[in-house]
């Protein structure tokens, strides 16, 4: 299930940040004591940010919302992103959470593309962003490392 954040949230928001399983490709963990000082309550909400709930407990969050441009490639357009905790992968979780939110964001924002962006050292990521119907636009070098941009069209995908 998808969701908005709820104070309940705050625990499993910090432990996903500062894995480092989960910071492996996003230049690595986030020190936990930083991040407690940060998030002095609940996770922000925001259109485009949900928690992935299974059974009543967050797993995961994605965001899909137009980024400010961390990346230029993703500058000005909706970037989808995505954290799950380690003990979930490779149970399909990431693949039907991030469905639902381009679907959803298909609905509010007809015909708007969307983009996402990742090490291509991240096999697990390509494979889920192949999974999702993201086309490769271009490969680069950012962070230290490749980068893998592709974006996603729902007008191409039901054509």
């Amino acid at each position: 299930m998808l969701r908005e954040p709820e104070a309940q949230d705050r625990a499993t928001v910090i432990e996903l940040l500062a894995s480092p399983e989960v910071g492996t490709y996003l230049g690595g963990p986030r020190p936990r004591d930083e991040l407690e000082r940060a998030m002095p309550g609940a996770p922000s909400r925001r259109p485009g940010r949900f928690i992935v709930d299974l059974d009543g407990a967050m797993i995961g969050q994605i965001t899909i919302y137009k980024e400010t441009g961390h990346l230029r490639q993703a500058a000005g357009k909706a970037e989808l992103g995505y954290l799950f905790l380690p003990q979930t992968w490779g149970r399909g979780y990431a693949a039907e959470a991030c469905a639902a939110a381009l679907d959803w964001f298909a609905g509010a924002l007809p015909g708007e593309p969307v983009v996402l962006a990742t090490q291509t050292a991240n096999v697990r990521s390509m494979r889920l962003a192949a999974k999702l119907g993201f086309i490769e636009v271009e490969r680069f070098e950012a962070y230290g490392a490749e980068q893998w941009f592709g974006m996603w069209s729902p007008v191409a995908l039901s054509d």
